[in-house]
This record gives structure tokens, sequence and C-alpha cells, in this order.
């Protein structure tokens, strides 16, 4: 089985690497020649357009910034959709919108491809270690011929299968939006802590001992302890996240308040701290705010 693999940034370029080492051929495709030439220097094969690579391999994996992207690699000109054979399968691994998947889910099916949704948890550090969280849209026999290929990704014990096409765009757009949800209320949480006068690190042992506890207060927030808002996730991302979960609330009728008060924190740290800032900078923003920082002891 031949794959190719659309996407080699932060996230995609570790993961088609996982795949090289799990043992498959792989064929790569990125606008940017340092990426692919990395990949290559692994063994994998560099195709010059998406439908180049489509017509070559039995499974397209995309890992793309988001909806825009996937887009314009699947219908553009030189896209997959012009090449790709039938009896193969497009998996979309990027944080995408569900309602693309199910648009263009026609389109694959009379061509006689499969087709399942992907998006994967885990930070840069999990696509390095093949530790992702996967959550897969499709049917369920795509989904188990795909499957041990997901797992030169992913962790096994954290591969679900969640429903149909879309649903795993679904579950992961609510993922971050509850992520970064607890990421602006831990920050307000803190900085009053640390106002009142009470100890960081005797805040947060109080906290995950108590039904307040989530993992971001018990794991996630301790980089900004160091200083590190993690730049491996960039801000312009995680507004694009929380605009695709903002929008999906709205589709489904759901009045999301808090969704979007969320999203316009994220949206005025970006403006403040730039698009390629670290994901946890809305905690800066309200460091700053407050002239706290909230840093351990040296």
């Amino acid at each position: 089985m031949r794959i190719g693999f659309i996407g080699l940034g932060h996230m995609g370029g570790p993961m088609a690497a996982n795949i090289i080492k799990g043992g498959y051929e792989v064929t790569v495709f990125d606008v940017h020649d340092t990426a692919t030439a990395q990949l290559k220097a692994l063994g994998a094969e560099v195709a010059s357009s998406p439908a180049a690579l489509a017509a070559e391999v039995d499974v397209v994996v995309t890992m793309l910034p988001g909806p825009v992207q996937v887009r314009e690699v699947i219908t553009g000109t030189n896209g997959v959709l012009e090449a790709i054979r039938s009896g193969s399968t497009w998996i979309d691994m990027s944080t995408s919108s569900p309602g693309l998947g199910r648009e263009l889910a026609p389109r694959f099916a009379e061509r006689g491809v499969g087709q399942l949704d992907a998006p994967v948890s885990g930070m840069a550090k999990g696509a390095i270690a093949g530790t992702l969280q996967i959550f897969v849209g499709g049917e369920e026999t795509t989904y188990q011929t795909a499957r041990p290929l997901l797992e030169t990704m992913g962790d096994p014990a954290r591969i679900f299968l969640v429903g149909p096409i879309g649903a795993g765009h679904t579950v992961k757009l609510l993922l971050n939006l509850l992520w970064f949800d607890h990421a602006v209320a831990a920050a307000e949480a803190f900085i009053m802590g640390s106002l009142a006068g009470i100890d960081i690190d005797v805040l947060q042992r109080a906290l995950v001992a108590s039904p307040a506890n989530s993992h971001f207060i018990e794991h996630d927030i301790n980089s900004v302890f160091v200083g590190d808002y993690d730049e491996s996730f960039a801000l312009r991302l995680v507004c694009k996240d929380l605009g695709l979960a903002v929008d999906m609330g709205r589709d489904l009728g759901v009045p999301v308040e808090m969704a979007a008060l969320v999203e316009q924190i994220h949206r005025r740290a970006l403006r403040t701290y730039g698009e390629n800032g670290g994901e946890m900078l809305a905690v800066k923003l309200l460091e700053d705010l407050t002239k706290v920082s909230l840093r351990r002891p040296v």
C-alpha cells in the first residue's frame, strides 16, 4: 500500500515520517520545498502536484491549515479529485469544517473512493512521538481498513470511530473549543488567586484535588508557569478553529455566547501578539492587563 501525504507542517511532517517508519511507501506534496526535502531524506517520493500524488497512491492523507486549503487541494486545479483512483481512500486529518467533508462526499463516492475525516489531538510533541489521539468519521469498513495506518501516527487506545463523515471534525472542534475555554477560565482563576496572595503551586494542588480539576489545570498550564505559551500551535490556527466552532453552533441553532466570547479574546491576543504567537497567549493577555506574571520561583 502506497500512502500519499499532503501538508508537511509542524504536525504533518512528523506524522508522515512516522508512516514511513511504519513500513509504508510514501509520496508527499507540500508547497514548501524545505518540507518535502526532509521527507525525501527519509525515503519518501515527492510529487509535483496533489493530482500527481493522487494518481499513484492507494490512500491520500491531507493535513492542512483549514477548510480553505483542503478545498483547494481537493477540488482546485491539479487537485486530488482530478486523478484519484477508484478503490483508493481519502483521509482528511486537518482540523476542518464538518460540512466540507459532507459536501465532498458525493464526489468521492461517484469515483468509487472511500473517505474518512480523522483530525488529531496531541500537539506537535504527540505528532513526533506517534501518540496522537485521532477522532474518525466515516464508514466502519473504511475505518477498519485504515486503522493500521492510523496506528502509525496515533495511540491505538485513543483512536476512535465517532460517527459518519463529518463526525470526526465535529468532535475535534468541540475538543478545541473546550480546551480554549479552559485556558481563559484558568487564567482568570490563577491571576485572581495570585492577587489574593495565594501561592501558585498551592492553588494548583488545591484545584487538582477538587471537583474543578481539568487536564488544563493539572498539566497544560504548567508551561505558562515557566514562560512558555506553546508556539507549536499558532494563534491564527486557534482563531480559525474557534471561528469554525462558532459557525457550527450557528448552523445547529445553538446560542454559543461563551464560545463567541472566548473566540474574541483569542482574536484580541492575535492582534496584540501576532498571528504566529503561541496558543496560550490569551493567558498572557490577562497577565499583561493585570500586571501579574504567573511564574514559579526559579
